[in-house]
């Protein structure tokens, strides 16, 4: 039940990245980015249909529970527990959700405030030749081959300094009001190596295990854990089309986006233990409540 409640929290970070994802594709799209739009509401819908399938599970395991305690079946005191447990495993499922809801509606992802913005500006042309900066989408971009050795997960000298920089940034008092969004991307060659598969069954692995390990340095530099998500898209949101090998370097990269709080709404809680160049022209950012998802 553990294993399938941590399944559930993973799918809920999902669903915000793609939500967040979704809601900086401004209120006039194109076709391409109507479409992109389009998969990443099925993406969502199905992430939740896990977790409420997966909630749903818990509370029929709840049942059972109770109907074993009617039946004298075992000890009392152990069934009590389980029961005690499963119950509290729900409560924090159903908070989860509730909180999730609260976050996308509240997020927005789009144009900095000009001090964030020329802060980022400042930092990607200072390690250009790793990182670069979207000021339309409030999105900084690392190049993976740059951040991190061939199938690892593991941050390069280089990029930890670039990844100290940026830490300063978001810790500023102008990037207060942004919580920070930092997706993997891979391209769609298939891991061969033995040593990487023991690591990373899969590409998406790949990318998600490299974005934790990015917050993981940016916590460990003084961001807040309650600031921070992490995602993997795998080869599945390619920048270019990948080439017949799949080999595709520009399609290996950690975006991490800059997500904008209303602000009626208080930093989420702390979990409980369990190359784009710039341009600085933008439309205004748009809510993820303002985007029809139901087309």
């Amino acid at each position: 039940m553990k294993t399938a409640m941590m399944r559930g929290v993973v799918r809920v970070g999902l669903l915000v990245a793609a939500s967040g994802f979704a809601s900086g594709l401004g209120g006039c799209v194109n076709q391409g980015e109507y479409d992109r739009l389009y998969e990443a509401n099925n993406s969502m819908r199905a992430q939740l249909a896990d977790l409420t399938r997966e909630r749903d599970e818990a509370r029929l395991s709840l049942d059972q529970m109770r109907g074993g305690i009617n039946r004298g079946e075992g000890t009392l005191a152990d069934l009590q527990k389980q029961n005690a447990d499963l119950r509290a495993a729900l409560d924090r499922a159903n908070n989860d959700l509730r909180n999730i809801g609260t976050r996308v509606e509240g997020l927005q992802i789009g144009a900095l405030d000009n001090e964030t913005a020329t802060a980022l500006g400042t930092l990607a042309d200072q390690f250009s030749d790793i990182m670069s900066f979207d000021a339309a989408r409030g999105m900084v971009r690392f190049n993976s081959d740059l951040t991190f050795d061939s199938g690892s997960a593991v941050v390069k000298a280089e990029a930890r300094r670039a990844l100290g920089a940026l830490a300063q940034i978001i810790n500023s008092s102008a990037a207060q009001q942004y919580d920070v969004i930092v997706e993997g991307h891979t391209d769609s060659q298939r891991i061969s190596n033995p040593a990487t598969l023991r690591e990373h069954k899969t590409n998406r692995g790949l990318s998600v295990n490299r974005s934790i390990s990015v917050i993981d340095t940016l916590a460990g530099m003084g961001v807040p854990n309650n600031r921070l998500m992490a995602a993997g898209w795998g080869e599945y949101r390619p920048s270019t089309t990948n080439t017949p090998s799949g080999n595709t370097p520009a399609n290996r990269r950690v975006e991490i986006y800059f997500a904008k709080r209303n602000a009626e709404l208080p930093a989420m809680p702390a979990s409980t233990p369990a190359q784009a160049p710039a341009t600085r022209t933008t439309p205004a950012p748009t809510k993820v409540s303002d985007v029809d998802l139901t087309k």
